[in-house]
């Protein structure tokens, strides 16, 4: 019996309706749920919602500030870098031309050496010269004082007869020399 009347009310309603008495206990149930979310769960999500809102346009502000202040940065950086390439290229610049001063300091140094090592070389080899001659004067001399002595068969001891005899025959070895040349 209990089935047949559960058959006949099924067949009296379709079965897609829901029952009066469960649509006005689903409203109310709605209507509850919709204002305990409407006074108490929306305005909390609204204000997570906002204080979010104001966090993330405050971080974009920071970045923001944070981005002109790093292309601030970035460009005394460049200018600092741009100032020491200079001050650098400024610095080889003075380096090189010391350098081609010292070069050509110690290059006249060096010349004005070699000159006086030169000049020193030529005044010793002058004396030098003058030492043999005056040596090689004498020994001639005292050669050929011993040979005219033995030519002449006499002594030639007397010392003015004998400068006088180098002299002349010395004078005359000079000329012929010269004459040669």
């Amino acid at each position: 019996m209990i089935a047949q009347l559960t058959i006949a009310a099924a067949e009296e309603q379709p079965p897609l309706i829901p029952h009066l008495d469960e649509l006005i206990v689903g409203l109310i149930a709605f209507a509850i749920v919709f204002f305990f979310l409407a006074k108490k769960l929306l305005p909390n999500i609204n204000k997570v919602l906002e204080e979010r809102r104001e966090a993330i346009e405050g971080g974009m502000e920071k970045a923001e500030e944070a981005k002109t202040e790093a292309e601030s940065v970035l460009e005394q950086y460049k200018a600092q870098l741009a100032e020491a390439r200079h001050e650098a290229a400024r610095l080889r610049q003075e380096a090189t031309e010391q350098g081609t001063a010292i070069i050509a300091e110690m290059k006249a140094e060096g010349q004005r050496q070699r000159e006086e090592i030169i000049a020193a070389g030529h005044a010793q080899i002058e004396a030098d010269r003058k030492a043999a001659s005056a040596a090689l004067r004498q020994d001639v001399g005292k050669l050929a004082t011993d040979l005219a002595g033995k030519l002449v068969g006499e002594s030639l001891e007397d010392h003015a007869r004998q400068s006088r005899t180098i002299d002349r025959f010395l004078d005359d070895l000079e000329q012929k020399a010269e004459a040669a040349r």
